[in-house]
This record gives C-alpha cells, structure tokens and sequence, in this order.
C-alpha cells in the first residue's frame, strides 16, 4: 500500500521530466539529422528546456515531489550504472608518463579552477561542479558529482549551461591551435583528449588533424573520464569527514561509527564495485552497452527534472562569473596539456 501511495505522489512529476526528457532526445536527433552532428547534446539540451518550461509554467505542488526525486535518485542511479562502462585496463594502455600527466592534470585543474572560482565569488558548491566539468568531462562529471556534494538545481544548471557553450567554442579552436603550433597528429590528439570536454567532441576536434589523431585523443579522452570514478569517491570522503567533523564537534562524539557507508554514499560504493566487476571480465560484454543507454537516459531525466526546479533569474545573476572562471579554467587547462605533451616528448 505504502508503495502504491509512493508512486501515486511521484507519477506526475517524472511524468513531467519523461515529456521534457523525451523531448530533448528528439530535438538531438533533429539536429543529427540537420547538421550530420549533434552540437549540443541531449544532456544539456533537457536542462534547457526543462529550465523553459518552468519559466512558463510553475508546477502545482502535487508534481514537486516526483520532480525532485527525479532531480537526486535517478541521476544517483544513473552515476551507480556509470561504473559498467568503466574497465581499469583502459588506464593501463595510456602508458605511465602520459597516465601520470593525466592524473596531474585532472587534480591540479580541480584544484585550479576551484581556486578561481572562489576568487571571481563564486560559492563553494558551484565552484567545484565548475572545477570538475573543466577537469574532467564536462556535463556529465558535473550530473555525477551534484548528488555527491548535495548541490542546488541553480547551480548544476548553471554550470552545464554556461561549460557546454564554452566546450563547443573549444571544439572549434582546437585544431586551428593545432595547426599554428605545427603539432603531430599524435600531440594534436593528445591535446584534444586533455582539453575537449565529451568523448563525441573528440572525434570533432581531433578529425581534421588525421584518422590517428582521433585514436590516440580518443584513448587519452577515455583515460580523462576514467578520473571520474577517482574523483567522485575523493569528494564522497571530503564531504562525510567535514559531516563528521561539524557532528563530532556538536556532540563530541567518536568519529567513523557507521564504517565505510558513512563515508561513501550506497549509490558511490555500487559504482565502485561495478567497476571492478567489470574490470575483472565478471560482468558480460552483451551488458555494457544497455547498462550504458540507461545510465545516460536516466542522467538526462535527472537534467530535466533540475531544469524543472531552476529559478532563471538565479542562472542569469551568477552568468557573468561562471563564465569567466570557465575561460580561465580552459585556458590553465590547455597550458597545463601542452606542458605535458612537452614533457611526455610529444611536442
């Protein structure tokens, strides 16, 4: 009965989010069909129109309920599914100096941009999903680390609407950036995999330059997403020790008493572990693919249901800044990259 009560509260609300999400996924293949590439991808394209129609329309109270179970559990479910899609042995293959340069990367550019954004005044939560699309994979490190750091609609919309635009900018520069450095393909790919923010803008990017190009900023790309997992479960811990901290300073009480699930969220911990199966042949290939689709249909229902909860004006006020803290973030990046195709004797 109690389940049936649960559903009859949350059905119109993902109904809701099913219409936007459905909705985006036919404005990307309109523009596939249009353009032979979708430029804006249906990740972003549900914030967008999620955001639209809650500037037009203001849901009843009966449909809050499911439209903010959508905006933490799905994406939550959806992150937990994301660790089929991951095998070890992909880090492997990149080779210890060029896996290493990745790593440096990565941390240093959260680190960087993190900085940055506190600077131009940015608050703490906006400022890390900002740091961790730049560093990472643009939109979808920043769906995955929301629920991690508890962040509000406002800010996750913010940031993937203003580092989706900045990411297509990239796409289009990096070859003419390529080209006046007199770059290898092999460097030339390499910088796209360090710098471009979606594994489908690589193939972009790295296109012009040749068919190995695309290879090796494929690889290297792929090893970048691969940080993900890294990153989210450092974050997972630096947010339950600053939990465990504000309570043990409340109450005075021994810290780590609930173990590793007090540290590491459930839907954390089931990214991990699927990971690992997969990385150790345990999980069948037939899987992969299907676990993948849902992992990014569920992600975008997620989108849309934040876009659904985003107060525009918000977005609107906090624009200018995030903007200039992605450029800036970008720029780092892309120096960071090029010293690391020096070092690595790519360049």
């Amino acid at each position: 009965m109690t389940t049936f009560l649960s559903a009859r509260t949350h059905a119109p609300g993902l109904l809701v989010c099913g219409a936007v999400a459905l909705g985006a996924l036919a404005l990307e293949r309109l523009e596939v069909r249009l353009a032979g590439h979708a430029w804006v991808e249906a990740l972003v394209l549900a914030i967008l129109a999620g955001t639209a129609v809650r500037t037009l329309w203001t849901p009843p109270a009966r449909f809050e309920c499911g439209i903010q179970w959508a905006a933490k559990g799905l994406l939550e479910c959806a992150v937990a599914l994301m660790g089929v899609t991951i095998s070890f042995a992909t880090i492997a293959a990149a080779g210890l100096p060029l896996l290493a340069g990745i790593v440096a990367i990565v941390f240093g550019a959260i680190a960087a941009s993190f900085l940055l954004g506190r600077a131009f005044g940015l608050p703490p939560k906006m400022a890390v999903l900002v740091a961790c699309g730049n560093a990472i994979c643009g939109n979808s490190a920043i769906a995955a680390v929301a629920p991690v750091i508890d962040a509000e609609s406002d800010d996750v919309a913010t940031a993937i609407a203003f580092t989706a635009v900045l990411g297509v900018a990239v796409v289009i520069a990096l070859p003419i950036v390529a080209h006046a450095l007199h770059l290898s393909a092999a460097a030339g790919g390499t910088l796209a995999g360090l710098t471009v923010y979606a594994v489908p803008q690589v193939l972009a990017a790295a296109g012009p330059l040749g068919p190995s190009a695309v290879q090796t900023g494929t690889l290297v790309k792929l090893v970048r997403v691969l940080m993900l997992g890294p990153v989210v479960a450092c974050l997972s811990v630096l947010m339950a020790h600053q939990a465990e901290e504000a309570e043990t300073a409340a109450i005075r009480a021994p810290g780590l008493r609930h173990g590793l699930l007090h540290f590491l969220p459930p839907f954390i911990l089931v990214f991990l572990a699927l990971a690992t199966l997969r990385s150790l042949g345990l999980v069948p290939m037939a899987m992969i693919a299907p676990a993948h689709e849902a992992s990014v249909f569920l992600t975008i229902l997620a989108m849309a249901a934040l876009g659904l909860g985003v107060d525009l004006r918000s977005v609107t006020a906090a624009g200018p800044r995030v903007v200039t803290v992605v450029t800036l973030s970008l720029l780092l990046l892309g120096l960071a990259a090029l010293a690391v195709l020096r070092l690595t004797g790519l360049a």
